[in-house]
């Protein structure tokens, strides 16, 4: 037969009875409370009643130790009961004939999407994706791509100034000269990111909006090898009939320079608001390097050539999925992103 337990191994055992509190129905904890703080028979509460018979020498020990069991048990029993009663209220609360709500899970925005499946076509042909800063100096955004601050295309970009010399950049087109400076040719580079221009916000247009700068530098580039990759894109990207029309243009840092439009999906061609009724939407301005671009960035343009692009990803964004206005791609309206869930 063995040893009845003693004091101190009864206040272990009554201790650990603390976590047993935790996951306790109302039932259960009325059970634990009566079975070791019952006035009468509770288990603690008799050995607080024996320290008399204890020898003095304990005496002080297994009262200190009684005691602390106690008000851990107490804390312990006094916030199970706070939980469970704010259970009990928040069930009297919950009306079950309500329907239940949507959860909605995270995906990448259609942008963010058509941003990254651009940049890997590119990267098929030998294009590396790069990032750059958005606060940019104006040496940068404008100097060195052949734009003299006093030049008109300077003050067509009606820019956002943080302070002298230093902007929210209007376009991608730094990085041409921040990679051709750090690195000799062959150069292909691909440059997604924000850029900020003072554009009504309006079906076709938006403040800020996305951009992809593109960048092909190397021996012997000719129009031909510039013609050619942006129809790979273009036919890669929507399908192997989109229509593609090429029409000349100006850009201070490209020459030639052409604008790159393709038909409208949305109308099909037969004329649209978003389309201004021509049938196209441009995606694209595009040319061939400009020699002082090359001279500015420390690159032999005797020996060197290429072409350059930036297009913006919000409308070919529009273009792919029909999408009239551009303002819905802003607007965070979970009714129109929830769309585009499906397949990711």
């Amino acid at each position: 037969m063995s040893a009845p337990a003693t004091p101190h191994q009864e206040l272990d055992q009554i201790a650990g009875a603390v976590a047993d509190v935790a996951t306790a129905d109302a039932g259960r904890l009325a059970e634990l409370r009566t079975a070791y703080l019952g006035r009468k028979s509770g288990r603690l509460t008799q050995i607080l009643r024996s320290l008399g018979e204890v020898p003095p020498a304990e005496r002080r020990e297994l009262g200190r130790r009684a005691n602390e069991v106690k008000r851990a048990l107490e804390d312990a029993i006094s916030a199970r009961e706070s939980e469970l009663a704010r259970a009990e209220r928040g069930a009297r609360d919950l009306d079950l004939t309500m329907p239940g709500r949507p959860v909605w899970r995270g995906v990448l925005h259609p942008v963010q999407a058509v941003v990254d499946e651009i940049c890997d076509i590119f990267k098929e042909i030998g294009f590396t994706r790069v990032g750059g800063p958005e606060a940019e100096t104006e040496d940068y955004n404008f100097t060195k791509l052949n734009m003299p601050l006093d030049h008109p295309a300077a003050d067509e970009h009606d820019t956002f100034y943080l302070r002298p010399g230093v902007l929210l950049r209007t376009h991608t087109s730094p990085m041409q000269a921040r990679v051709m400076e750090r690195h000799q040719p062959p150069i292909r580079i691909v440059v997604p990111g924000r850029v900020y221009r003072r554009d009504s916000f309006d079906p076709s247009h938006s403040p800020v909006f996305e951009q992809i700068e593109g960048l092909a530098v190397d021996e012997g580039v000719s129009f031909v090898d510039f013609k050619a990759g942006i129809d790979f894109f273009v036919r890669r990207f929507f399908s192997t009939d989109t229509v593609v029309r090429f029409r000349p243009s100006f850009f201070p840092f490209t020459e030639p320079s052409a604008e790159v439009d393709v038909q409208c999906q949305i109308c099909r061609g037969s004329g649209c608001p978003t389309c201004k009724q021509t049938g196209f939407l441009e995606i694209m301005g595009a040319g061939m390097v400009h020699p002082a671009v090359f001279e500015n960035c420390g690159i032999d343009s005797e020996r060197y050539t290429g072409y350059a692009f930036g297009m913006g990803p919000d409308r070919i964004t529009m273009l792919r999925h029909g999408i009239p206005d551009i303002r819905l791609l802003y607007e965070s309206d979970m009714r129109f992103l929830a769309q585009f869930e499906e397949g990711r």
